[in-house]
């Protein structure tokens, strides 16, 4: 039987670090200036391709396809500081997550430990690289974190906690589309399973982490109005969807039976479709682009979708299995340097003040291969999931501890359902996992720290 969890009362950060100020002060410092380690290196927060997309919607009064014109304004609001504070806060965001999951785990309180579990992520992970990123990327573990906690250990948290949390979620989801499905899908996993789970485990509260992500859901149509004037989702998902349907060749079989047919405009380029969905919907010169991209071509692409879903069954199911598969699998760390042209663009024609600072930036000026810290990140990401797969199964003989067996729970979820998303209605990429993985190796240390506690007692902290 697994060991009795640790009861809390509720109790805020005040508490926490009570006592403990001249401890939490240089340790903050120290985690935060972690977190920021490549941005800092670099010269300037690293940027991605997708960067300069984001920041079209607040600057143009535009939508774009697959960027949300809230994280847009996110950015832009950051633009007068060189975009410094936007990683700031990106980086405090997760120190404060990972010290409140601590706190969650019977570990609070213990400045150095915070530490030391911060700085193995740095190096032993791809954290740091999406922290100190321009890019929503961060907001989707952010977002696992803010669930679990809130899932799992509502009564613990003080008023503004949970509603700081909410916020989190609701941030996230508005700022990428694939954060809602994610997020949605771990509410109806914990809630299906709610009957299966371990006595031992806390019963979960759903309430309000479900609401948390409806009000991201509606958020991101009411932030589209205010911000771009269109009440309305982030556009595009369909076009992602489509291009996952070139890459595995399902797209040319249906037009190889049906073409030549007038009805439909494709049939003109069915000897120019690419091999991969990047060049699909992204090449200057492909089809997509020239047929309209996703305002004009959306309705012929839906249209084709829908037939290709009908005509071949099997074929849809097994490349969407496959590629469920491989993405859960594809997770190494990545820096783009050679595709940035968009955002370079984007900085060159709506921020000129910064412009040279931007370009004087390794990134830009110089390429670096972070290629290397994949003999390490692999493996470490490799094994810790492996090893929340164990904690799950052999809890019991373990002597897991409930909370811990929960945050296992969740995460496996998280990147269970983020690979089904990414898999099945886009194209398997390296990012799209890896930006969440790192919250495995954080159970792990979480599991191994606890299991380091010697006398297991029951923990009360006077309530506000």
């Amino acid at each position: 039987m697994a060991d009795a969890p640790i009861h809390y009362a509720r109790v805020g950060a005040a508490e926490v670090f009570q006592g403990n100020v001249l401890g939490w002060i240089p340790a903050s410092t120290a985690m935060l200036f972690a977190l920021l380690a490549p941005a800092l290196w670099n010269g300037f927060p690293l940027i991605f391709p997708d960067t300069g997309g984001y920041l079209d919607g607040p600057t143009s009064r535009t939508l774009v396809m697959g960027r949300s014109a809230l994280y847009g304004l996110f950015l832009y609001a950051g633009a007068p500081f060189y975009f410094w504070p936007n990683v700031v806060l990106q980086s405090a965001l997760i120190v404060w997550l990972i010290v409140l999951t601590m706190r969650a785990h019977g570990l609070g309180g213990r400045p150095w430990l915070a530490l030391g579990i911060v700085a193995m992520l740095t190096v032993c992970t791809s954290l740091p690289f999406f922290s100190a990123q321009l890019m929503p990327d961060i907001l989707f573990p952010a977002a696992v974190l803010a669930l679990y906690l809130l899932i799992f250990h509502f009564d613990r948290l003080a008023r503004w906690e949970g509603f700081l949390l909410a916020a989190t979620i609701a941030f996230a989801i508005a700022s990428h589309m694939a954060a809602a499905g994610m997020c949605v899908a771990i509410i109806v996993a914990v809630w299906l399973s709610m009957r299966f789970m371990p006595p031992e485990l806390a019963k979960p509260q759903m309430w309000f982490a479900a609401a948390s992500v409806a009000a991201g859901i509606a958020l991101c149509p009411i932030s589209n109005l205010a911000i771009t004037g269109n009440f309305t989702f982030t556009p595009g998902g369909s076009s992602f969807l489509f291009g996952r349907l070139i890459k595995d060749g399902i797209v040319a079989r249906y037009l190889d039976r049906l073409c030549p047919d007038a009805a439909l405009r494709l049939c003109s380029f069915k000897a120019d479709l690419p091999q991969d969905a990047t060049t699909w919907l992204w090449d200057a010169d492909s089809p997509f682009q020239k047929l309209g991209g996703w305002k004009d071509f959306g309705a012929e692409e839906r249209a084709i979708t829908w037939a290709t879903l009908e005509r071949y069954p099997v074929m849809q199911a097994r490349t969407a299995v496959l590629d469920s598969i491989t993405q859960f699998l594809t997770f190494q760390t990545e820096v783009d340097d050679d595709e940035n042209a968009p955002t370079i663009e984007m900085f060159y024609v709506h921020f000129p003040h910064l412009f040279a600072e931007f370009m004087h930036a390794r990134q830009q000026a110089q390429t670096f291969d972070v290629a290397p810290l994949n003999d390490l990140h692999w493996p470490v990401a490799m094994l810790s999931i492996v090893g929340l797969g164990l904690a799950l199964l052999l809890r019991r003989w373990l002597k897991i501890a409930p909370e811990a067996v929960a945050l296992c729970y969740v995460i496996l979820l998280a990147l269970a359902a983020n690979a089904v998303i990414c898999g099945v209605f886009s194209d398997p990429s390296d990012r799209y996992q890896s930006r969440l993985v790192w919250l495995a190796p954080l159970a792990i240390a979480m599991l191994i720290n606890q299991r380091r506690k010697t006398g297991r007692t029951v923990l009360t902290v006077p309530a506000n």
